[in-house]
């Protein structure tokens, strides 16, 4: 407040402050009357305010005191006022905030929220909203006809001079029991009901917790204090397999719940009270017979881990037990009634009969196989046999959960589609790598006679360039079945992540985001760092697609993270696949759709796809798994509850010094002239093959001899003097290159051999026990098989 110094000044009188205050309690209670309807009272407190303020000007100017009222505003008279009100009163200034309420607007929204943000709903706020702007544009509005805790409310908002907004919530009484119910649960009311065994709890309608008692709150939440309002009421609670309902807290373990609603508001949006009393484990009965098995029989089959059920003379289900109830896939909530309801409907008859049998007193025990509606591709045996002595119970049925050993054929026939798949593929592979050898070898010898400018340069380029692309595709499938050639280096992961995550932001978009975690004490690995790019790549990719499928606008995260695992931590895993040993585990997890469990078992196979016709080849998982196996890893993906899938990979940890770890794939220099000199005796099964490698060859200036395969090969050595170089294929019917090459070592013991093959170099190695041998995997171009003479003959 401003002022004059204390010498220009008399001693101002200390009734001006008090009196600035009580004037503006006075009017703003006139105001607040006026908004309410009530103007002849409004009128006398206005009256009487414009009478002090006169009466303070007049002594202000006296005492030359500089009248600054804000200061001293003070809302208690008008508060005062605005209790006596039996509706939720509430003002607000020019900037949108609550300056002013009353208690029952505190009890009616919980708390002081300023309107027009209420805890009503999106739609609820909007009216308000509407509400406020045309107050201040029109002087009064109203809304009609506002949700509030699934009562209607009318609101009614007048404006006051150029600063406030007076809120009157109208017709709350339908919400006072609401009120009342939430403050008798949080006091003494709820602890009498919490020593009677009663769990009892507030939901509002959008299923959150507005009071509860205490004793809820220590079984729900662990603590007798915990805060439970706000929180979500069902993430509290669970449901086991026969609709049994317990505390998450409490687990699967815990004391099954009996569920009451209490309805005491009408209407769809009025808060819910809602009772929970403990209760024993049950066994699922027939409604229509009310389980009339003997107790003692219902509670031996109930403890049983085999799944058991009784049926009836009728042939209905008398009861099942918990261990029937999981393997039969049976719905808790609407139990079958008769034994064919569980089966397909092609076994339906089949097993009605048995019963029907076995209910009229037929000796001894009979073993159906059936299929289960829900698990149709996986049949499961019955055994069906009389029962007498047990009330009405006429058959007793049971039924082997034969899930895991169901499982793991699954898997070995998995498994071994997966490998005659492989085979299928490498065989096909080669084959195709020997065409695509000569078609690009040609393409490269038709370059050397036609330039730039030719009319068929075009052409032959289009022709090369497809026939990379195929070349590209036979890689991907000798991956999958894993005789792709490796050039495996001692690395770490990180280095890896950091050579590729430029690619990934610009394969990701702008939409998605990329967030790269680093674990600490990471041990080397040996991989091909080109291969693990790829496989970083596919994964990354296919990410990217599940995030944009879910979210066509864009936007999720892409998340790629390094961590080392110890032998430890892989035992207390206790994994069938995994063998326990040190690894460095890389994870790729996205936030798009997951992938559905019926598909998740099939994501390997090649050319399997879940995108449109035409999008993918559906080789990108399988090539990846392909290329961690073959570096000798595991990998094994998951949906994350939540978010999306995740694909974790096991690299095993090679024990080497520090100083052998590479930090970037090593590129070699090519020599930049490729001519020599010398003779190179050239072994190929395929002609097409064999007549490139000759025609390649002799443009750069060697003398070629040829042999179509090895034993022609060892005839030819008699007759000619040594080679400076053999050059074979190592696949070749009658003899194979390895054993051509080791009749020819005896002769010439230092002769340099070049090898090349469709299949992969490790693969190979098993059969090639010679030193001094280079590879060449196919296809190759006319240049790549020059370089790959020139630097044998170099280094000779």
């Amino acid at each position: 407040m401003a002022s004059l110094p204390d010498a220009e000044l008399p001693k101002p009188s200390l009734l001006l402050p008090l009196a600035a205050v009580v004037v503006t309690g006075v009017a703003a209670a006139g105001v607040i009357l006026l908004s309410i309807n009530d103007r002849t009272v409004a009128a006398g407190f206005l009256g009487a305010a414009v009478l002090a303020a006169g009466l303070m000007l007049a002594s202000a100017r006296l005492f030359r005191t500089p009248m600054t009222v804000e200061r001293y505003t003070d809302w208690a008279i008008a508060h005062a006022l605005a209790s006596a009100s039996d509706d939720a009163l509430a003002v607000t200034d020019r900037s949108g905030r609550l300056v002013c309420a009353n208690p029952r607007y505190e009890a009616l929204f919980g708390g002081w929220p300023t309107p027009p943000n209420l805890p009503i709903g999106e739609e609820g706020e909007r009216a308000l909203g509407a509400c406020a702007r045309a107050a201040w544009r029109d002087g009064e509005s109203r809304c009609g006809d506002v949700q509030v805790f699934g009562a209607q409310v009318a609101v009614r908002v007048a404006r006051v001079g150029d600063e406030s907004l007076v809120w009157r919530f109208i017709g709350i009484h339908a919400l006072d029991l609401a009120v009342q119910v939430q403050g008798l649960l949080a006091g003494q009311t709820g602890d009498r009901l919490g020593g009677a065994g009663v769990m009892v709890v507030l939901v509002a309608p959008d299923g959150r917790i507005r009071s509860a008692n205490r004793v809820f709150r220590h079984r729900a939440l662990g603590s007798a204090d915990a805060v439970a309002d706000g929180r979500d009421f069902a993430r509290l609670l669970i449901t086991d397999s026969i609709g049994q309902v317990r505390f998450e807290r409490e687990g699967i373990e815990g004391t099954p719940l009996r569920v009451l609603q209490i309805p005491f508001l009408e209407g769809d949006e009025a808060p819910l009270l809602v009772a929970l009393l403990d209760e024993e484990p049950a066994v699922i009965a027939s409604p229509a017979l009310g389980g009339s098995a003997s107790n003692h029989v219902r509670s031996l089959i109930s403890i049983l881990p085999t799944g058991l059920a009784l049926i009836d003379r009728d042939g209905r289900f008398l009861m099942m037990n918990d261990a029937f109830v999981r393997t039969a896939r049976v719905n808790p909530a609407a139990p079958p009634l008769y034994p064919g309801d569980l089966v397909v409907r092609e076994d339906k008859a089949t097993l009605a009969d048995a019963v029907r049998r076995f209910a009229g007193g037929a000796p001894q025990s009979l073993e159906i196989t059936v299929r289960l509606k829900d698990v149709s591709e996986e049949p499961v045996a019955i055994t069906i046999a009389g029962a007498r002595g047990l009330g009405d119970a006429a058959v007793l049925l049971s039924l082997r959960d034969s899930g895991e050993e169901g499982k793991l054929k699954r898997q070995i026939a998995q498994a071994t589609k997966m490998q005659a798949v492989g085979q299928l593929a490498g065989g096909v592979a080669h084959d195709f790598n020997n065409i695509l050898t000569a078609i690009i070898g040609h393409c490269d010898l038709m370059l050397m006679r036609h330039s730039p400018g030719d009319s068929d340069y075009d052409d032959i380029q289009q022709i090369r360039a497809n026939s990379n692309r195929a070349a590209s595709l036979t890689r991907q499938l000798l991956a999958f079945s894993r005789q792709q050639t490796l050039r495996p280096q001692v690395l770490q992961l990180p280095d890896i992540i950091s050579e590729v995550s430029n690619l990934l932001k610009r394969l990701l978009g702008e939409t998605v985001s990329l967030d790269v975690k680093h674990g600490r004490n990471l041990g080397p690995v040996r991989a091909d760092p080109g291969q693990l790019e790829q496989v970083v790549v596919n994964l990354a990719v296919n990410a990217r697609d599940a995030m944009l499928s879910k979210n066509p606008s864009g936007g999720g995260s892409l998340t790629i993270e390094t961590l080392a695992v110890s032998a430890a931590e892989v035992r207390r895993m206790d994994d069938d696949v995994l063998p326990v040993g040190d690894y460095t585990a890389l994870r790729i997890s996205d936030t798009g759709t997951g992938i559905p469990p019926e598909i998740l078992p099939k994501i390997w196979e090649p050319f399997f796809t879940t995108k449109e016709v035409g999008k993918g080849t559906g080789l990108g998982l399988s090539t990846v798994y392909g290329i961690i196996k073959q570096s000798g890893g595991y990998i094994f993906a998951e949906n994350v509850p939540g978010a999306g899938a995740a694909f974790t990979i096991y690299l095993p940890v090679h024990a080497a010094p520090e100083a052998a770890v590479a930090k970037l794939p090593v590129t070699k220099e090519k020599p930049a002239d490729l001519w020599g000199t010398g003779t190179i005796l050239v072994v190929e099964d395929e002609d097409m093959v064999r007549a490139i490698a000759e025609r390649a060859l002799s443009r750069q200036g060697y003398a070629v001899v040829t042999a179509e395969n090895g034993e022609v090969a060892l005839e030819t050595i008699e007759t000619m003097d040594k080679p400076d170089l053999l050059v074979s294929d190592v696949v070749m019917p009658v003899m194979d290159g390895p054993s051509m090459a080791r009749k020819v070592r005896e002769r010439w013991p230092d002769l340099p051999i070049l090898f090349m093959s469709g299949y992969a170099e490790e693969q190979l190695r098993r059969s090639i026990d010679l030193d001094n041998v280079a590879f060449l995997p196919k296809p190759f171009s006319v240049q790549q098989l020059a370089e790959a003479v020139q630097e044998i003959l170099v280094t000779k």
